[in-house]
């Protein structure tokens, strides 16, 4: 097994290869305007970091979010792209699944990511694989935290609302989202496909016709 692993839903631009036991190379750049330009470079970063030429991979896995629309299509879409190529499976895992992992909690939490507009992505979770509920997404102060814990950037953002004690994970890691995968698949734990998980409309909306004019 050879799982390519990155995610673009949030500032960080991750990506990871993992072998089944353990994370090959790992590489993140943090910039929320730049996925596009920085993902591909970043999976050959890994790769070579790792010794590991593209065609050896046996499995892509992508971030299929919640995120911004702009971002999050550029990871669903080069996975599409790669597995096409290499005639190899392609799966989405929920951003904030890969959050939750990283945190390694045994407890019940919350993660929470940036949804822009003042508004938090997040989901509840029974321990760090296991979510019990969501994702949402919500202005922080409607997130029913009641206390737990909180990791993701959500927390850093607003840590009055969302503070909860912890802030880590920020983001959903490649190493981390590459070992949920990873996991998932040598357990026969079917996977989605690599498809955008949305919660509200784009940004970006089609002009409407144009006003007349009158004398």
């Amino acid at each position: 097994m050879l799982v390519l692993a990155f995610d673009t839903a949030t500032p960080a631009v991750t990506a990871a290869l993992h072998d089944g036991e353990r994370v090959l190379a790992e590489s993140t750049t943090i910039d929320a305007r730049r996925h596009g330009e920085l993902l591909v470079p970043t999976i050959e970063a890994v790769l070579r970091e790792a010794d590991v030429p593209l065609r050896a991979v046996t499995a892509i896995v992508a971030g299929s979010g919640p995120g911004p629309y702009t971002g999050l299509r550029v990871g669903l879409m080069t996975a599409q792209g790669l597995a096409t190529t290499l005639g190899v499976p392609a799966y989405g895992i929920c951003t904030l699944d890969a959050v939750a992992y990283g945190s390694g909690l045994s407890e019940p939490f919350l993660a929470a990511t940036d949804a822009r507009r003042k508004e938090v992505f997040w989901a509840r979770y029974s321990d760090h694989r296991t979510r019990a509920d969501g994702p949402f997404v919500d202005r922080p102060a409607d997130v029913p935290a009641e206390g737990l814990p909180v990791v993701g950037a959500g927390a850093q953002l607003y840590p009055d609302l969302l503070g909860g004690g912890l802030d880590l994970p920020l983001y959903p890691y490649g190493g981390a989202l590459g070992a949920l995968a990873a996991e998932r698949l040598g357990a026969g734990v079917p996977l989605d496909p690599p498809r955008p998980i949305y919660l509200r409309r784009p940004d970006a909306v089609v002009p409407g016709a144009p006003k007349r004019v009158t004398a």
